[in-house]
Order: structure tokens, then sequence, then C-alpha cells
């Protein structure tokens, strides 16, 4: 009997512990939600539950569900482009509580977001970072830009791109910018998974020069919901690159509706030869199929892309032929014989000319156990054309026999880029867990045209295949998190990474680099003439132009990758991470976030993150974080390595950048590579007052090692010349080289700012408008002194030159203001934006080229007419006043007139007014 009685209280306890589970059960109810636009469901829109903090997004019918302990709640539902709404509802034990939202268009700071933080989703006034929130499905039916860099470049004002033009590779990516940093120091996400870096380095004279970016015009705009911007920074929590903060691009995940969109339009100026260039098509299609009963999707964006060059340059000034001996010049007798003239030769300083096509993919399947398997990723082409500038007939580089005109030399790219992340995620126990695998390929690959290779002179060939990098990433992640019922709401989140990295540089064909016009001597023949060998590789030059110099190797204006260059690099990298948010009181927040990561090429980091935020009142907020993050150095800046052509203030140079493993580095004491280390602090202020949604954040950045790409180092064979300078100065003839480049951290930053973002929503007679102001400053200089090696002393202007400090410094406007307007009624609606870009300089070394070009207001204007429910027509222009920035001053500064607007910098481009048509059909 005494053996039975510890049983009795066991099967007791757990009647107790069943009784006692069965009765928090029974006080339980469901909330249900569905939300529609007021005719469709919307898929994704986020629902969030006070004062428990619980929440979610809407599956592919619109809904969203969840049990509840019973009491009174208020329930808030948002979706991007439209007005947040509130409801209360009482929840019954046992029972389930159903609400309806119909949100309506608006444009509100109310948006509920994620990014920047692992809790659930808050608006945008009452985040602790700023995060702006672009609503890229309703934009592209109102901006006359098609692609992501343009668009958030007249949309977000502390974001900055350009188009560039003469600069290789770089005029078919286009740079960007996050509060006047790096391209490289910006972290791309798509539905928060990382984004693969593009295979390419930006080398040539231009912003972001020595740095890699993402190539986010890859991602057609019509597979994108929304884009969310995080503007501070974050390595802490998401990792290298975060330093200027996060884009977050979400993709779309509708279902049974076509979208069918087609832009067409042309840069219709008086500068334009005929007055039109710059022909563009764009054709988007976005479809979704839902997939099974419990709300599963797969949706479906792709687009075809065709965008031609425009030309801003001039004539040719100064000769153009020339007789030898004593350099004749016999310009007008030339162009009258061949009945051409001046206009005829000239080169094209303006946007390449594109031809893509991409297709994107984005899939949820719930399963039975209530998780779900996610995949996403795409496909993409471009092709591109740029050119060169222009080679003068009587050139050495030329040969008449093939171009009696001489010739303007081409680069095309055949870009490929290529990505797929899936994962599943659900609940195990009361976390909820995240696993994931994402892959991505960008190749770059060279092919340059209309060229030929000066040193096989009769022989050459006018196309030639110049290899080109390859850049992998593969990210594996493992993530983790809950909400505790602690204090009024504690967030937390912990998980691991690991990243694998794979950078090739793949050689190009034999003649886009050999220099055959080289030789070596073996002996001396009986009448003492030199007794040569052909080389490529020798120290004597046997071909030369007319004027004497030495005829050019390699193809001309982009010399091919060579054996030497090529490369297979490799590496990984393991981090581990924590996320902290606790709600101390309803008014108080706090968050504090840790990283870990090792790199098995340069070690190990830690960095952290605190956040706060705290009510004032109902509407109002102040806000604040302090963080330090890194940037490990791209294996493109490791390992990349080549011969090209650059113009410094207009002189051509045969430039080889080398690896810093490489001899010329060991002789000029040039280290290696080490992480960027940035401190950031920001403070913010957000309110609602009335109609009108305000942010202002002011912020501080300092980098410390900042990867820089230095100006050009030459040797010497001069009599007196030291043996390093003659080892410097053989090595670069060996690689087709007359001076050197190389990646160095040269430098500490320091970036100050403050973002002002104000809207405001209202009924205007028997219509909405709506109204945005966004603002930035932003002033980023160099501090401390150049960290140039003992070998290096007195070349410090060539390790960090006055050329690089202005593409740190001021070759992106440091203000930009952007107001739009936007009103709608009946099947009517205008859209109006003037965009304030601020001054940038000329970067040059040369004092007498030293310029200031001025501020410039862009006005955009759309009308749109919506033919029927299915059909809306919309013109309008970018542009539409035609307004150029200043010319250059200098016509020494011009390259013979070729280049009437800068070339180095650049604020929106120089390609005047663009006019377009766009029909959207919508099924």
């Amino acid at each position: 009997m005494q053996k039975t009685l510890p049983s009795c209280r066991r099967i007791a306890c757990l009647l107790a512990l069943l009784s006692f589970v069965t009765a928090l059960r029974a006080q339980t109810g469901t909330l249900q939600v569905s939300v529609t636009d007021g005719k469709a469901p919307l898929a994704g829109a986020s629902i969030q539950i006070s004062p428990v903090n619980r929440g979610g997004y809407t599956n592919a019918n619109g809904r969203y569900s969840t049990e509840l302990n019973a009491g009174s709640y208020d329930v808030s539902a948002s979706f991007v482009g439209y007005t947040l709404l509130s409801k209360s509802v009482t929840i019954t034990a046992g029972q389930t509580a159903s609400l309806e939202f119909a949100l309506e268009a608006g444009t509100t700071l109310n948006t509920l977001v994620v990014l920047g933080s692992r809790s659930l989703p808050r608006t945008q006034t009452a985040t602790p970072v700023p995060v702006d929130v672009i609503d890229i499905k309703r934009i592209i039916g109102d901006a006359p830009q098609v692609s992501v860099n343009q668009l958030l470049n007249y949309i977000a004002p502390s974001f900055s791109s350009g188009t560039q033009t003469v600069a290789d590779g770089t005029d078919h990516i286009d740079p960007a910018s996050l509060r006047g940093l790096g391209p490289d120091q910006v972290l791309v996400l798509i539905n928060g998974k990382r984004r693969h870096n593009t295979a390419l380095v930006n080398v040539n004279g231009t912003f972001g020069r020595g740095s890699v970016g993402t190539d986010m015009n890859s991602i057609p705009t019509s597979a994108i919901d929304r884009i969310e911007i995080l503007r501070d920074g974050a390595a802490a929590q998401y990792g290298s690159d975060a330093i200027a903060g996060v884009i977050n691009i979400i993709l779309k995940s509708s279902v049974n509706r076509l979208n069918v969109n087609v832009t067409t339009g042309g840069n219709y100026t008086s500068k334009a030869d005929d007055n039109l260039d710059g022909q563009t098509v764009q054709t988007g299609l976005n479809y979704g199929i839902p997939l099974g009963e419990r709300g599963g999707f797969l949706n479906i964006g792709g687009s075809y892309d065709y965008r031609n060059y425009t030309n801003r340059s001039g004539p040719w000034i100064g000769p153009i032929y020339r007789t030898y001996p004593g350099a004749v010049d016999k310009t007008d007798s030339f162009l009258n014989a061949n009945k051409i003239t001046r206009d005829d030769i000239r080169m094209r300083a303006g946007q390449s000319r594109l031809r893509s096509g991409q297709l994107f993919l984005n899939a949820n399947i719930p399963m039975e156990s209530g998780a779900e398997f996610y995949f996403f990723g795409g496909l993409g082409y471009r092709n591109g054309q740029a050119a060169g500038v222009y080679r003068l007939p009587s050139d050495s580089r030329n040969i008449l026999d093939i171009y009696p005109l001489g010739f303007l030399p081409e680069i095309h790219s055949d870009i490929y880029d290529k990505s797929l992340a899936f994962g599943i995620r659900g609940n195990v126990g009361k976390w909820k867990a995240d696993v994931s695998n994402t892959y991505g390929q960008n190749q770059f690959i060279f092919r340059v045209e209309n060229s030929l290779n000066a040193s096989l002179e009769k022989a050459s060939p006018t196309r030639f295949n110049a290899g080109g990098p390859v850049f992998t990433q593969n990210t594996t992640n493992l993530d983790f998190s809950r909400h505790f019922e602690v204090l009024e709401g504690l967030d937390i989140g912990f998980g691991a990474e690991h990243r694998f990295e794979r950078y090739q540089l793949i050689a190009g064909a034999e003649n886009s680099y050999t220099d055959y016009g080289r030789a070596r001597k073996i002996g001396v023949s009986q009448d003492g003439s030199d007794i040569l060998v052909p080389d490529p590789k020798g120290n004597i030059n046997t071909k030369f132009g007319p004027d004497g110099s030495a005829r050019a190797g390699g193809a001309q204006v982009f010399p091919g990758f060579r054996p030497e260059n090529a490369v297979n690099a490799t590496r990984s990298a393991i981090a581990g991470y924590v996320d902290l948010e606790a709600s101390f009181t309803e008014k108080f927040l706090m968050g504090i976030a840790g990283r870990f990561e090792n790199y098995n090429d340069f070690g190990s980091t830690v960095n952290g993150k605190l956040t706060a935020r705290y009510k004032l009142n109902r509407n109002m907020s102040i806000r604040g974080s302090v963080s330090t993050g890194f940037r490990a150095p791209s294996l493109h800046q490791r390992f990349y390595s080549n011969t090209s052509t650059l113009f410094v203030d207009g002189v051509p140079y045969e430039v080889g950048t080398f690896t810093n493993d490489s001899r010329p580095a060991e002789l000029l004491g040039i280290p290696k590579l080490k992480p960027e280390k940035s401190i950031a602090a920001s403070a913010g202020f957000t309110g609602t007052l009335g109609r009108f949604n305000l942010t202002i954040d002011g912020y501080f950045t300092r980098i410390t090692d900042r990867i820089v790409y230095t100006d050009l180092f030459s040797g010497s064979n001069a009599p007196g010349a030291s043996p390093i300078d003659r080892e410097i100065y053989e090595l670069l003839r060996n690689a087709n080289a007359n001076q050197a480049a190389f990646f160095a951290n040269a430098i500490n930053s320091e970036t100050k700012g403050v973002d002002l973002v104000l809207t405001y929503n209202m009924k205007l007679g028997a219509g909405n408008l709506r109204a945005d102001l966004a603002g930035t400053w932003a002033n980023t200089h160099q501090v401390g002194p150049i960290k140039a090696s003992e070998k290096l002393k007195g070349k410090e202007n060539i390790y960090f030159s006055q050329t690089s400090r202005t593409y740190l410094e001021k070759s992106v406007p440091r203000t930009k203001l952007n107001l739009s307007l936007n009103y709608s009624t009946g099947k009517f609606s205008v859209f109006l934006r003037n965009v304030y870009f601020g001054s940038v300089d000329e970067a040059t070394n040369n004092p007498l080229f030293f310029q200031t070009y001025d501020g410039k207001v862009i006005t955009d204007l759309t009308l749109g007419y919506r033919i029927s429910r299915a059909l809306r027509l919309s013109i309008g222009s970018n542009n539409l006043l035609d307004v150029y920035p200043d010319k250059v001053e200098n016509i020494n500064n011009t390259t013979n007139g070729q280049f009437l607007y800068s070339r180095r910098v650049t604020q929106f481009g120089y390609n005047g007014r663009f006019v377009f048509a766009r029909l959207e059909l919508n099924l």
C-alpha cells in the first residue's frame, strides 16, 4: 500500500496539470484577420497586436490567424502604399473573433517595418532607428525612372547613384551610395537574405573608385513589392558591408493578378543629335499562382529592357591628322579629302547602350506542421556597349589600312547573374526558427569591338575576347527568435551564419593582351647590329607609329586579362549573433545586439550595437543608437590585377593594377589589406502632428583603415634612378604598363549628416493629395594622416591624392532635397516632383582644372488617366525643364572638346529631358 501511494500522487499531479492546461486553453480564443484593398486580398500585409506586441503577415489569401488569451486588444493592419488602420477587438474564451480591414491608398510614415529589428513589426515613427519604405509597385506607375538605382536616386534623399560614362565596366553598373559612404559600405538583402556583390571592381575615374558594390539593377522592378532602407550602421546585426546601412528588397507575393507594364521614351533635348537619343523601352510582367489550400503562392516577375546610348560630346578640337616627320597639321586637307567634318571625329560621352532580360521567382509553401518552405531567386543577362576615347587616324595606336579615319573603340559587356535562396521557417517549441541557404553568382565578361592591336599592324583583328571576373557567394543561416511576456515585452533573437566566397579572373584571348612588337636581345651580329628575338616580355620595341612612338600592344581601350592575372581565390567566414530588445515600460524601449565573425583570411572581429526609443507621448518619440561595425576587404580588392588605359586630367596612361602580395607592392612597402572598422552614432525625433508625420535624424560615422585605390606610381630607367625605381620600371614594362596602382588601407574618414522626412496626406476636393518632403545633408572628410609606408615618405599625395580625396568627399551631392506631390481624383492623377541635387567638385590633381559644379533642381511631371478598371495610361517627363550641369570651364580639361560636362563626378547625369509614355494592364 505504501508503494502505490507515490503512484497515486503522480497520477493526481498529472491530472491536475492536465486540468490546468485545459483551463488555460479554455481561456484562449482565436483572432482571424482579413485584409483587402477594397477589391482583392492583400498578401503580405503587416498585422500588429497590442499591448501583447504580437503579430505577423497575411498569407496569399490576405488572412492572418492567431490564438490569444481572453481580453481586449488593439489590432493594426498596414501595407506599404496604404494608410494604416487600427481596430479594437474583444477575445472571448473558446470563441473566434473576426476583423476585416479594407485599406485605402495613402502615403504616411505609419507603414509597419521589420528591418533593423528582429522583433515584431513597428511603424516607421516607432522604430528605434530610421527606416524608409519605398512602395515600388506604386512608384513605378508614376515615376519616369525604370531601374532600381535611378528610382531610389530620385526618391530616397540619402541614396545617390549616377550613370557613369567612359569608365570601362562601370558604364554598365551604376555605383550607389548611402549617407555619402561607398558602394561597398551598404549591405543589400532580398527578403531579408544577403545579396551577392557584383564581380566588377570600379577602378576607373568615377565615384566609388576602388569599391565593389551590389548590382540592384539586375532585379526587375516588376518583381519588387517594396524596398526598406535602414539608414543606420548595422554590421552588429547583419554583418560585413552594413557600415552605412541596409537595403532590403521585398519581392511580390500577390496571386491571381496579372500586371503588365510597358514604358517607352527617349531624351528629347536640344543637345542631342537630331534632338532625340537614348530611346528606351522596358516591358515588365508579373503574375502570381496560388499553391495549395493553405495560402501558398508562386509569384513570377520579369522584364526586358532596351536603352540606347546618349551622346553629349563636342567635335574634336585641335589637330586631327598630322604628317611626319615634323608633325605638320594637315587636318583641313584630310577632312576635305575624305568629305567629312569635325563632327564625324568625336566620341560618345553619355549613358551606355544596354539590353537586358531578367526573371525572378518568389514562392512560399505552407506545410502540415505549421512550418513553411520558401524559395526565391532569379536569372538575368545584360549586354552593354560603351565607347572609349577616339583614336585619331595618325595616332600610333591606329593602323591606317584598317581605319583610314581613325576609330572609336567599344567595350561590350556580357553580364550574367543568377541566384537562388531556399529555406524552412516555423516553430520549434515556442521559438520561431528559420534555416536557409542563399546562393548567388555574378559574371562580367568583357569584349572589345571596333578596335585593334596596333602591334599586329595590318594583321590585327577588330574584335577581342578580353576575359573577365566571376564572383560566387553562398550563405547559410540558422536563426531563432521568441517573444517573452516580460516587462512590457522582451524579444530575443540569435543565430549563426556560414558564408563561402569565390573570386575568379578569366584570362582573355592572347591577342587581347599581347604586345607583338616586343623583342629581347640575344647577341650582336658581325656588322654590329643587335640580334633580336621576338618576345612579348622583351624590353625592346620593334614596331613604331608614324610619330616615332612604339605601337601599343593589346586591345585598344581595354587590354584583356593576362594569364598571370587569372586567379581562383576562395574564403569562408562564420558568424554568430545575439539580438535583444526589451520594452521596459510602454514608453521606453532598448535593444542590444552583438556579433562575432571569423574570416579564414584575416581573423576575427566582434561588434555591438545599442538602440533606444522613448515615447514622449502617444504621437512623439526620441530615438538613438551607437554601434561599432566593420567591412571585410573584398576578394576583388585582394586579388584583382590587370592593365588598362586610364585618363588622368585628360592624359591617357597604361595602368597596371597589382595585388598587395606582388613584387611592386613589396618594393613600395604596401601591406596586405585588413578590415575597415567603424564607430557610429545617431539620434532623432519622430512625431505625428495632425496629418503630418515627421522624422529627423542626425548621425555620425567614423571609419578607420578605409580601403582606397591609390593613384599612379611609376618607376624610372633614367640615369641615376634608384635600383627600386629601375626594378619597378621593368616590372611595369613586362605588364604593358607605365604606371601602377594598388588597393590599400590608406586613411580614416568621418561622416556627419542629418536626414529629414515629412509626409502629409489629406482629402482635397473630390480626390486625395499626398505630399512628401525629404532632405539630407552629409559631409564626409578624411581625418588624420595618410597611412603610407616608410618607403613612400614624400609620396603621400600619390598614395591618396587630391583626386581620391574629392571622390571620397565631394563627388556626390552632399545636399539633396525632394518634394513630391501626388493628386488623384476619379480617373485622373498628377505626379509632380522637384529634386534639388547639391553641388559637387571636379576630381582632379591639377589646380587649373578645379571647379565646383553648382546645385540644380530637376522637375519630374507625370499625368495619368485610367482608361478602364484594368488599363491605365501615363505620359510624363524626367527633367521636364531640360536642365544640365555646369559645363567644364577649362577647355584643356575636356579631352580635346569631348567632355563638355564632367565625366568624373555626377549629380544627375547629363542626358537632358526624358519624355515617356507608359501603359499599365492589371487583371
